[in-house]
């Protein structure tokens, strides 16, 4: 029995070892479990991350070597500081600040101590790394944009947060991830996937070779590359043009929805936010409050649309069969509702048709058809919300699904936004500003080009977006799948040949591009800004709407210019400017080009915080720029379009 007991006490001990055994040399012998074990050094392989071109093949964003100065806390022996800190080009303070905070994330794992070594440090640390025990050097890719422009579109990369980290794994300390533009959102493309080494440690702490032969180690997956809608020399050019000017642009082709150009004035040059300069550029651009160079103003610009609105008014009114093309509303040189009267520029007496409503810009007929609307049923309660619905079906009022990160929804009012203001009753002469893009509607550059697009179309659109190819994969099907306005085809084309006329009779006639029939809208809207808590007029803002050509259209166009008051005084020129440079590669209306180099906002910007009084002055709202700064922009201009032909 002894005997017996005996051995059944040697097979259960040796069952014991042998599962152990397995445990350790099979089942534990993985990768996640690699992760937790001393003996083994994780050292990551970084890939490159795509490339993105522009929608000409022209490269924008490539990639350049960097090298990261890695620590281990816990594997960190005493050493000479004030040589490492010598040599790290950094102060005793920042040395010891920096490890704390990598022995906080983890003493076992490795942190980056000091990020982006230029070519020529690396080459004098790493011949004497070895005096420095728990620190290495990692290899890695650092962003090298091809251009100074674009910067609000392409974005640049930053250093992971602890908050990214906690939500997702894959990132650690130290790596690098999109934070605006397409980099952030294409980052999972574009990053690749990291490979990592394992490494076997002796008892001393020292590598002694690969972990079973490297069996665990995977290789980096390097970046997918983009090609992008932006065309690249329609981008240089409009930011050339809102050189010294405040506001955006927002260019779309609407047969596909492709974003041709995104200028946010002002901008900044993209390889600012690259390497060890990077945290303080980016906190002299955070900290610029009052032009706001991060501010994307074509996309997160909240605006009163103004008279562009009005084809939306006009559209809706037809659909509504409320108005007619041929009917006429006789203009007072204004519109009286109540004891009100809102100003027009037509003159007394002045009988419009929808064609030259549109033409004259004409706020009596605008404001008619509006008041029609909402009063079809006799309800304006119902009516606004019928309005609504209509405008909304052109993107307007809410997010467009686009693919960049930021965005603001604007605002189309119903009557559940009115209730909070008028909770029982509700008259359409309560809103009447809003029947010429003022009052409670709101809207960003990208809705308004969107909105033109649709118009281009006839009553579609395709979600506005940046993206054109990625390599071996297809675009998201819902920006290649049209979205269908709630207004019939044949509505259109009296409001059309109306932006027609616009060009070649009304307020934009001096704007003409010859062998290109333009069609567009001129819009000025009031500008208000509290200053020393007082609601403060300022000179009103310039937006301008367009297409071309009036039929198969190339490009759908907004440009907002803050305080530049007439549309047609800088938009105006803007737009016409830029059309004419995508549709026949080069310009012929070099008058305007001059004129707009010429000029700068930024005393008009200055005013509100200079603490002086001032008054508006509407016929001269801008200033010269000096001559040196003029011929500077006139030899980018220049070279800009010696590069088109």
């Amino acid at each position: 029995m002894r005997q017996l007991l005996l051995f059944i006490t040697v097979i259960l001990v040796g069952l014991v070892f042998i599962s152990r055994l397995f445990y350790l040399q099979v089942y534990n012998s993985t990768a996640n479990s690699l992760f937790d074990d001393n003996a083994i050094r994780k050292v990551y392989d970084y890939p490159k991350r795509g490339f993105v071109y522009d929608r000409n093949g022209t490269l924008l964003v490539a990639n350049q070597p960097a090298y990261d100065v890695m620590v281990i806390p816990r594997e960190v022996k005493p050493l000479d500081t004030l040589e490492f800190c010598a040599l790290l080009k950094i102060d005793k303070t920042k040395f010891i600040d920096t490890y704390n905070k990598a022995y906080h994330y983890s003493p076992r794992l490795p942190s980056v101590f000091v990020s982006h070594l230029s070519k020529e440090d690396y080459a004098i640390l790493q011949e004497k790394m070895r005096k420095f025990e728990g620190f290495y050097i990692q290899k890695r890719s650092l962003r090298k944009y091809e251009t100074t422009i674009g910067a609000n579109v392409l974005g640049d990369i930053g250093e992971v947060n602890n908050a990214i980290i906690k939500k997702d794994p894959y990132y650690k300390m130290g790596d690098l991830i999109g934070k605006q533009g397409i980099e952030a959102s294409y980052e999972n493309t574009l990053r690749g996937v990291k490979g990592i080494k394992f490494i076997q440690k002796d008892r001393f702490n020292r590598n002694i070779g690969p972990y079973k032969n490297g069996a665990f180690d995977t290789i980096p997956v390097q970046g997918k590359d983009i090609t992008i809608t932006i065309d690249a020399k329609l981008q240089e050019y409009g930011e050339l043009l809102m050189q010294n000017k405040r506001g955006g642009v927002i260019a779309i082709e609407p047969a596909t929805g492709q974003i041709l150009a995104m200028v946010a004035a002002p901008s900044y040059d993209p390889n600012d936010l690259v390497g060890r300069k990077r945290s303080k550029n980016f906190n002299k651009l955070i900290r610029d409050s009052i032009a706001k160079p991060l501010f994307n103003r074509s996309l997160q610009g909240v605006y009163e649309p103004g008279s562009p609105f009005k084809l939306m008014n006009a559209l809706i009114g037809l659909q509504e069969g409320v108005i007619t093309p041929n009917e006429t509303v006789t203009c007072y040189a204004g519109y009286k509702y109540g004891n009100r009267f809102m100003k027009c520029h037509c003159r007394v007496g002045k009988r419009n048709d929808l064609v030259n409503g549109i033409q004259e810009s004409c706020n009596a007929y605008f404001a008619t058809a509006y008041r029609r609307i909402l009063d079809k049923t006799g309800n304006a309660s119902t009516g606004i919300d019928v309005w609504s619905n209509h405008a909304k079906s052109f993107g307007l009022g809410n997010f467009l699904g686009y693919d960049l990160r930021v965005g603001q929804k604007g605002r189309i009012p119903d009557r559940a936004y009115y209730k909070r203001v008028y909770p029982k009753t509700f008259y359409s002469t309560y809103t009447i500003s809003n029947s010429i893009g003022q009052g409670e509607v709101a809207t960003t550059p990208i809705q308004l080009a969107n909105m033109t697009a649709a118009i281009a179309n006839r009553g579609f659109f395709y979600t506005p977006h940046i993206i054109k190819s990625i390599e071996g994969e297809t675009i998201p099907e819902k920006f290649t799948t049209p979205k269908y306005t709630s207004i019939d085809k044949k509505h259109f084309e009296p409001v059309i040949e109306g932006m027609h006329q616009v060009y070649k009779n009304g307020t934009a006639k001096w704007l003409q591009v010859e062998g290109i029939d333009i069609c567009g809208k001129t819009g000025t809207v009031e500008n208000f800004a509290i200053i020393d808590s007082v609601k403060t007029q300022l000179t009103d803002h310039s937006i301008f709407v367009a297409f071309a050509p009036k039929d198969d259209p190339k490009i759908a166009i907004a440009v907002f210019v803050e305080n530049g008051y007439f549309g047609s005084r800088f938009a105006g020129k803007v737009a016409s400017l830029m059309i004419e440079k995508h549709i026949k590669g080069f310009t012929t209306r070099k008058d305007l080009e001059k004129w707009l180099l010429e000029r700068s906002l930024e005393e008009e910007y200055a005013k509100q915080y200079s603490g002086e009084p001032f008054k508006i002055n509407r016929q001269s709202t801008y200033q010269f720029v000096d001559k040196e700064e003029f011929e500077q922009l006139y030899n980018r201009l220049n070279a800009i379009n010696n590069a088109s032909h």
